[in-house]
């Protein structure tokens, strides 16, 4: 993984009436290290949609969770040319982290609409956004790296969001 990109799985506590469970709690140390969530967003988004690239140049660190359907999820290192995939969904609740650094987006998978829940370390500020933005079919984005494999088959070539996982 790409430095500062985590995985922390979700725990659900369910009984009979369904499930509980913690999705953020400031004292998950492990997890944010110094970081302090200052906002909540929730995204809906229908089958296949893009919504990328972009990036954060004022330090400020996205929490991904998938409440409903199934996401891709891309963050791709200018520096390293190095991309990673996590694909999330409702099913295996899991909160990842991405630096706002790297460049940064998802893909809703699958014939369901998403739902996204997303926490951010800085508030937004719709008269000066902390938005760096480059189509989600860049033709200039080209992977040096997939997931820490130079061997993998889409390195190389555009980044293509449609590729199929299973290949």
């Amino acid at each position: 993984m790409l430095k500062g990109i985590v995985i922390k799985s979700i725990q659900r506590l369910p009984d009979e009436r369904g499930f509980f469970c913690e999705v953020m709690r400031k004292d998950w140390k492990d997890f944010l290290g110094e970081d302090t969530v200052a906002q909540a967003n929730l995204s809906f988004t229908y089958p296949n949609i893009i919504r990328a690239w972009h990036r954060h140049l004022k330090g400020q660190t996205d929490y991904f969770l998938a409440l409903k359907g199934s996401i891709k999820i891309c963050a791709f290192d200018d520096k390293t040319q190095e991309i990673n995939e996590v694909v999330s969904n409702a099913l295996n609740l899991q909160l990842v982290r991405i630096p706002g650094h790297y460049w940064h987006g998802f893909k809703a998978l699958g014939d369901e609409p998403a739902m996204l829940l997303y926490f951010t370390t800085n508030l937004y500020d719709p008269a000066h956004p902390d938005e760096e933005r480059r189509p989600w079919n860049d033709t200039t984005l080209i992977p040096k790296i997939v997931n820490g494999k130079k061997d993998d088959a889409r390195v190389g070539k555009v980044w293509d969001w449609n590729y199929p996982a299973h290949k």
